[in-house]
């Protein structure tokens, strides 16, 4: 998803709405049909840079951060130590 994309999808809505993130997964075995919901708030963004094969970088992906917030925080720290 673009960008563009999302603010197309979210213009619509009330600005005061909240916003979270679903993570829709899989239970138990591949035949199953069942799943799992898990929310999260949308704690804030990570501009992201992948590398290829040729150590050349590819096209900025925009993360959108959520999870428990201790599992956010320690993650964001990581992040930021990494670019020290």
């Amino acid at each position: 998803m673009r960008v563009s994309e999302l603010i197309d999808m979210l213009k619509d809505q009330p600005p005061d709405a909240e916003v979270e993130l679903a993570v829709v997964a899989p239970v138990g075995e591949d035949e199953d049909e069942d799943i799992t919901v898990d929310r999260y708030g949308i704690e804030g963004m990570l501009p992201w840079r992948d590398e290829d094969e040729d150590g050349n970088e590819d096209e900025v992906v925009i993360w959108l951060v959520g999870g428990e917030d201790d599992d956010v925080e320690a993650f964001l720290d990581a992040i930021e130590n990494s670019e020290d």
